[in-house]
């Protein structure tokens, strides 16, 4: 009870808000643009492309299996956060699910795809991570990670991310990696540098 009433209503909103720009980027840019991201993110679209499990589903369990193993050092309010964050993005991708992507030539044009994708997932994640929770298990992990070694957090995602996108290759196109890695990298800024701010502030 005493953990409830710890939260910002502030937090909440902004990290509901963080995980609705993520859902719809990776629902309306990279699920049809094989321009994948990394992480639990991109392993939930390989899911989807050779098992045909939605995101929606995928994404939460590999996300719960990432905040069971990171738990001992991210703290509870931070796991309160992050669960606001990960069943929304959940919920959000659901609801996506239901209409027809806004735009799906986007998947000829791979190097807008990548960089649109990398400001919906930088930005999307940045203020989950701002408010003090992540919405997804990798970021959960990169943070204790980059908090247990002392190392920025840019670092932490661009070794999982690449670990990833060598799996991706399974069925992106070798060409399509390069824009897969472009969208990685430049996400991965995006968060750092939002990170960046809140230790500021």
């Amino acid at each position: 009870m005493n953990l409830l009433k710890s939260l910002k209503t502030k937090n909440i909103l902004v990290s509901l808000l963080g995980s609705m720009i993520l859902a719809f980027g990776l629902y309306n840019i990279h699920s049809i643009s094989a321009v994948t991201e990394g992480g639990v993110l991109g392993l939930s679209l390989l899911l989807d492309h050779w098992l045909e499990l939605s995101p929606a589903l995928s994404g939460l369990v590999l996300n719960a299996l990432c905040y069971l193993l990171g738990w001992k050092l991210l703290g509870k309010q931070f796991l309160a956060y992050s669960a606001i964050a990960a069943g929304g993005f959940s919920v959000f991708y659901r609801i996506l699910e239901c209409f027809p992507p806004l735009y799906p030539p986007i998947a000829d044009h791979p190097l807008l795809a990548a960089v649109l994708g990398a400001c919906f997932v930088g930005v999307g994640v940045g203020l989950c991570v701002r408010m003090g929770g992540a919405p997804t298990g990798d970021d959960a992990l990169a943070m204790s990670l980059s908090s247990a070694m002392k190392c920025k957090i840019q670092w932490v995602y661009l070794i999982s991310d690449l670990s990833v996108l060598a799996l991706s290759a399974t069925y992106i196109p070798w060409q399509r990696l390069g824009y897969s890695l472009l969208t990685v990298l430049l996400s991965g800024q995006i968060i750092g540098w939002l990170q960046y701010k809140t230790e500021k502030d």
